[in-house]
């Protein structure tokens, strides 16, 4: 016999409701709606951070209608990104008959997406609402040419 995954009573011969005993598949109607309610504010709280993320990145120090107000401190953000066995073969392929491999450039596009996005998360966790002087930097890592780090810097500041 089974076993219901939340208490571990043994399940009747049917087997129960999801794996959970009649007990315990109640409790899990009544919880229901204030799980729902708790995902729902988890996602409004992630909305609210990805819109507070939202900082300005630039490559140059200053730009003309860009009022520094501060400068706090340098951040980065690293990506290490592998290319799965697949895209290895392809771009192998690629690279003895010449021509641009499509797998290599989403990987590297994916890549600088990614390191933007935690750059600007770095900054606003130090109270920065832009980066300023953005530097990016591909490195591989590894002897088979198989991942990618993707080191992102900058300079948070504060803008007004």
């Amino acid at each position: 016999m089974a076993n219901c995954t939340n208490c571990g009573k043994k399940l009747p011969i049917l087997g129960g409701v999801h794996g959970l005993c009649s007990e315990c598949h109640i409790a899990s109607i009544g919880n229901s709606k204030v799980d729902e309610e708790k995902k729902q504010e988890k996602a409004q709280e992630l909305a609210t951070e990805r819109q507070e993320i939202n900082a300005i990145l630039l490559t140059t120090e200053t730009a003309p209608n860009l009022n520094i107000i501060e400068r706090i401190e340098i951040v980065t953000a690293e990506c290490a990104f592998g290319m799965n066995i697949f895209r290895d073969l392809f771009a192998a392929v690629r690279d003895v008959v010449g021509g641009r491999s499509e797998a290599v450039q989403k990987t590297m596009r994916d890549a600088r997406k990614t390191a933007l996005h935690e750059l600007k998360r770095e900054a606003w966790l130090v109270g920065a609402n832009a980066v300023v002087g953005v530097d990016l930097d591909y490195t591989e890592i590894s002897s088979s040419g198989n991942m990618i780090l993707l080191v992102a810097s900058g300079t948070a500041v504060r803008i007004g």
